[in-house]
């Protein structure tokens, strides 16, 4: 295993390249989606003398060494490398996912494990099912999480530059196209109508916050929307108010024309100049400045 800082890069046969080869295109980058340390999934079915893990009888109690161990293969780490501390290792191994009375499921954030609680019995077994299983529906669980985290963590980057253009109303307006389409296309809590598949899909969820996470999205992104209608309220607002300065002094001069029939072009003449006097005026006011700032806010968007 080679690091480069943060970065983990296996080799030899446990190279992604010759692992995958025919089967998947490895890529690697640097952006949203790009994980420093691959998800890591562990299957281990137990011998006789694995007492530790084995439950005792079909109806037995489980030990404590159990749950232990499944922390330690879906954490790919050992009592020595990463010990748990007493105080939080009931709340880390108070996860793990009942899936019958032979075998159990434990999500963390880089890794999940399933742990059988019998015997292996060689082939035939009922733990050929269990693999088919953990390769199948139960990844299937998994691999939606991973697709959930990162697209919030893509959503969360796009929270962070909503404001590094000054087309704010057309950024928000993108921002919430694509928590739409996230929540329509991904953003599902039940794989299935029951069973061990919505418990993995929760627990992972739950191990990176992802609830908690877009709630938070779209909390923030709630109020760039009501920012933007604001604005665009002052913009509308100011548009009606130059109307209003506008027409009022020059519909007032027509219509006293109009009234005492004045059809001379120098008395019009002289009440277009009293009405853009007038116009000039108002917009001179606080009432006038307060309008033609609202529009410069506006034209911002």
């Amino acid at each position: 295993m080679i690091t480069d800082g943060d970065a983990v890069t296996l080799t030899g046969p446990l190279d992604f390249g010759e692992l995958l080869a025919g089967v998947a295109e490895v890529t690697s980058g640097t952006g949203t989606f790009a994980i420093a340390r691959p998800y890591t999934i562990a299957f281990l079915t137990p011998e006789a003398e694995h007492t530790p893990a084995l439950r005792a009888g079909h109806e037995g109690p489980l030990p404590a060494t159990a749950d232990r161990w499944l922390w330690q293969l879906a954490s790919r780490s050992n009592p020595a490398d990463f010990p748990l501390a007493p105080e939080t290792a009931a709340a880390e191994l108070g996860g793990a996912v009942r899936i019958s009375a032979d075998w159990s499921a434990l999500v963390l954030r880089q890794g999940a494990a399933f742990l059988g609680h019998r015997a292996d019995a060689g082939d035939g077994d009922f733990y050929a099912f269990g693999a088919l299983h953990s390769r199948t529906v139960y990844l299937d669980a998994l691999l939606l999480g991973s697709l959930q985290r990162d697209h919030i963590d893509e959503l969360t980057d796009e929270l962070s530059d909503v404001f590094d253009t000054t087309q704010l109303a057309r950024r928000v307006a993108t921002l919430e196209r694509n928590i739409a389409v996230f929540r329509s296309t991904y953003w599902r809590q039940h794989l299935t109508a029951h069973g061990p598949a919505n418990e993995l899909l929760l627990a992972f969820q739950q191990q990176h916050r992802l609830p908690d996470r877009f709630g938070e999205i779209l909390a923030e992104a709630a109020d760039y929307s009501r920012l933007v209608q604001t604005q665009e309220s002052q913009q509308i607002s100011g548009a009606l108010g130059i109307l209003t300065v506008l027409g009022l002094p020059l519909g007032t001069a027509l219509g006293i024309l109009q009234v005492i029939g004045d059809e001379s072009l120098f008395h019009l003449l002289v009440a277009l100049g009293l009405s853009v006097a007038a116009t000039a005026t108002a917009l001179a006011t606080p009432y006038g400045r307060l309008v033609l700032s609202s529009l410069r806010r506006g034209s911002r968007l």
